[in-house]
Formats: C-alpha cells, sequence, structure tokens
C-alpha cells in the first residue's frame, strides 16, 4: 500500500483524533512518531498533486461512509483493501468525483504569480499550499515573496507589484476606503487563520500579570490596521486602561518583536505566532494570555487581491480560491498539524525551529510560567470571510476614531469580504460553507450583533 497521510483504507489508521496503534497519547504525537520514520517518502507522496488529490477525495468518502472509525476499520479488516474499494468504487463513482475536483474552469490568464507574505504561522495555508503543490495542482506558478513588514505589503499591493497577498485581515478595509493609504479597492478572497495570538510579557513582569498594572508600559503591536491592534485595545480597555492615554502602543514588524523584548524596548506585544512562543524558546518572555481567551474564533490574517486583479483575471481567481480553501481544508485538520510545521519551517518560509512552530500549531506548548498547556485550537484554519466579523473590525475602526462621520459597516464589508465566493468554491471542494453571512460574536463575555453596530460602541465608556 502506498505510503501518504491519508489512508482512506488502511485498517489501522485512526481518522479520529485519538492514537490508533495504543503507543501515543494523541493522533499529533502518532503522525510525528510515523514521520520520523518515513517522512521522505511520505512528503514525496503529498508533493505529488494527483496522488493528494487522490487521497483526499477518498479519505472524505471513507469518513463520510463510515463516521464511526471503529466501524470503518471493523469493515476493512473483513474485507480487504482491495475488495473494500471494489465495493465502493461500484457504488460511487470514484473517478469522475475525482476528475471533479481536477476540473478547471476555462483557461487561466495568468499563470505566472507573484504572492507576498509576513513569515508567520497565520499564512501557513497560503505558503504550504507552495511545497505541497496545491498551486501547481490548479496550473499556476507561483512565487511566494517574503515581505519585512505590513506597510510594505499594503505598499507593493497598491504599486501591483504582487498579484495578490496576506493580508491582515483590516487591512483590506482599511485599503478600500482610503485609511492610511491612497483608496485602493481590495477584497478578502479567505480568512488565513483564527486565534493563533497572544499577549507576550517580559520575563520582568511575571508579577504583573493584572492589565491594570500595566500603566506606562510600551506594547507592540504589527500594524495599526490589525486584529492586534484592536484585540490590545478592547483587552485594555477592558481593564479600565486607555489604550492611548495610560499605554504606549509601538507599531513594529513581526519578526522585529522578540528582539525589541530581549532589548527592553518593549514591555510586552500582541502579536502574532511563532514569534510568542520564540520568546519562550529564547526565554525572554513569557505568554500571558492567548488571544482565543480574548475572542475564541476571531479572525487574523486573510488572503486577497485587488478588485481589478479579480475582475480581469476570473479563472486565475478561482484557480487560486481553489489551492488555498484545499490548504486550509488540511491544515485545519489537527492530524496534519505536525506536517504543516515541518514544511513551512525552512528557511524559505519562516525560518523557524520546527519544535516553535509545532508547539504553536498542535497547542501543546511550554508558557513560559513553567507549565505545558494543551489547548488544540491556539490556531486554527476557517477560510469562510464572515461579514460579521468584518462589521466588528470596521466597528472597532470607528470607536477608536479611524472612521469619522456615518458608517455604512453592512455595505462595505459585504463589497469586500467574497463570500459569495467563497461559498461557491467550497461548494464546489465539497468543504462545508455557511448559509448566511452573519453570525454572533462574542468578545470577551460581550455579545456583538452586526445588525447595532452603533449601539454597541457607544455601550463603551472607553472609546474616542
Amino acid at each position: 500500500m502506498s505510503l501518504s497521510i491519508f489512508k482512506p483504507y488502511d485498517p489501522e489508521h485512526n481518522n479520529s483524533t485519538s492514537c490508533s496503534c495504543g503507543q501515543h497519547q494523541n493522533s499529533e504525537q502518532h503522525l510525528a512518531a510515523e514521520l520520523h520514520q518515513q517522512e521522505l517518502a511520505s512528503l514525496a507522496r503529498v508533493r505529488d498533486p494527483e496522488t493528494l488529490n487522490q487521497d483526499v477525495i477518498e479519505e472524505a468518502l471513507m469518513r463520510a461512509l463510515f463516521p464511526d472509525d471503529q466501524l470503518r476499520r471493523n469493515f476493512l479488516r473483513a474485507v480487504g483493501i482491495n475488495t473494500a474499494r471494489a465495493a465502493i468504487a461500484s457504488v460511487l463513482p470514484m473517478a469522475s468525483l475525482q476528475a471533479m475536483a481536477q476540473e478547471k474552469k476555462g483557461s487561466i490568464e495568468k499563470k505566472d504569480l507573484k504572492i507576498g507574505f509576513i513569515a508567520i504561522t497565520c499564512a501557513a495555508p497560503l505558503i504550504m499550499a507552495d511545497p505541497l503543490g496545491f498551486y501547481k495542482k490548479q496550473g499556476l506558478n507561483v512565487s511566494l515573496h517574503k515581505t519585512a513588514g505590513w506597510a510594505l505589503i499594503r505598499d507593493k499591493m497598491v504599486n501591483k507589484e504582487f498579484d495578490a497577498s496576506h493580508f491582515l485581515s483590516p487591512m483590506p478595509l482599511a485599503m478600500s476606503m482610503g485609511l492610511g493609504s491612497n483608496p485602493t479597492q481590495m477584497r478578502v478572497a479567505t480568512i488565513q487563520n483564527i486565534n493563533g495570538q497572544a499577549i507576550t510579557l517580559h520575563v520582568k513582569h511575571k508579577d504583573k500579570r493584572d492589565p491594570r498594572l500595566w500603566k506606562g508600559f510600551k506594547l507592540a503591536i504589527p500594524f495599526e490596521y490589525s486584529m492586534h491592534n484592536f484585540l490590545l485595545r478592547y483587552y485594555l480597555a477592558e481593564h479600565g486602561l486607555d489604550p492611548d492615554k495610560d499605554v504606549q502602543l509601538r507599531v513594529t514588524p513581526p519578526p522585529e518583536m522578540v528582539a525589541n523584548l530581549r532589548a527592553g524596548n518593549i514591555d510586552g506585544f500582541l502579536g502574532p505566532d511563532p514569534f510568542n512562543q520564540r520568546a519562550v524558546y529564547d526565554e525572554v518572555g513569557f505568554i500571558h494570555i492567548l488571544s482565543k481567551e480574548i475572542w475564541d474564533g476571531h479572525p487574523c490574517c486573510a488572503f486577497g487581491m485587488s478588485d481589478e486583479f479579480v475582475k480581469q483575471n476570473p479563472n486565475t481567481f478561482a484557480a487560486l480560491y481553489r489551492a488555498v480553501l484545499n490548504a486550509a481544508a488540511m491544515a485545519h485538520d489537527s492530524a496534519h498539524r505536525s506536517l504543516v510545521a515541518k514544511v513551512i519551517s525552512p528557511v524559505a518560509y519562516l525560518n523557524q525551529p520546527e519544535t516553535v512552530v509545532e508547539q504553536v500549531l498542535t497547542g501543546r506548548y511550554a508558557d513560559g510560567l513553567g507549565n505545558i498547556k494543551n489547548v488544540p485550537n491556539r490556531a486554527d484554519f476557517d477560510p469562510v470571510p464572515w461579514y460579521s466579523m468584518g462589521v466588528w473590525i470596521l466597528s472597532q475602526m470607528k470607536r477608536w476614531g479611524y472612521i469619522k462621520g456615518e458608517v455604512d459597516y453592512k455595505a462595505i464589508t459585504e463589497r469586500i469580504f467574497l463570500l459569495t465566493d467563497a461559498k461557491k468554491y467550497m461548494k464546489e471542494l465539497g468543504q462545508t460553507s455557511p448559509d448566511s453571512g452573519y453570525k454572533k460574536l462574542k468578545i470577551m463575555g460581550k455579545e456583538f450583533d452586526a445588525n447595532s453596530a452603533d449601539t454597541y460602541i457607544n455601550s463603551f465608556t472607553i472609546k474616542r
């Protein structure tokens, strides 16, 4: 039997999250051991787009037919792999399904693409799609460009040096509205990641776990138009601190955060991983709180491009969408997190120790306070660009004075967040998509209703 990360017909392979052999605590540890012994063969197989496509389809079918993992194992042991494959194929048109998954609708207008990214784990789907062949599978020749900071990402997108890019979720909204730059219409194709950030403090502040003690702190954020900025402001204000008066917020490129923490230039940061974990690894910081504890399921980064690119290259856009959605689906599955860590850690991508990235993605990590935590959804990957998320972002821009005057929250969000396209391509790939673009959110226990954004803003004591 060929080696693969997907094993739909292996009776000893566990499709659930527990360990199949009984020798490891969970599936992540089992997978790590497997990779240690067979990583070269496995990576060769997942890098082959044709094989990967077949494996994904067959794995999904077996999971659908046998949601109970023990039933699937019993069936395969009883009839054998070849009989099982033939029996399934006689009922389900496997070849047709695989052909549908590979179908490309129309010729691609632009095959050679330049895509920008910042070297953080939030960009995992966009990055892993390169070494694992998801772009090539869609007929695209993608060149990934590691970029130093978010202002440079913005400028390169405005100047059309990049065809598409890794964004902070608020950036396409700000750019389209002309906040911080000349108005340039950008679009959010997918949310790259949810959760996956943290507030990290210098080790000298282990006795200051109460944010009310942070008055006078210098805290870094990666960009003004970032979830980091808005989540940190929210968190500080909920503890009675005015983020514009009681602390200093300093825009700092993510790769420079740990060095600035070590040098004592900042007291802490709300930043992206792997830099929270890297601060712990380097013994200069500790993780005060994960961003998921502020808002579980919050968006962070996005994948997008200009409105002009979407209109001029509809088939290229569709191919890019399929590639990133397939990568996001793989990254979402906890069984693959160790493999994802392995392929995105090298110098060309994150340039980080694999153990640091693996701690972030598996959620089993040292917090710098002497504890080993196990938080499987510390970082996750849900590509749906919910309208309600966009409206919340705009509400915070209004709350803190980035937007003046009246705001048509829904109209702006629905123009920029391409939920209709996401639903279309997710459906094509057999992925589950939402019926509605709006859902109620809860941030630090307070509910947000996108229908009442101004009421929400006015309910806060600390605001501009």
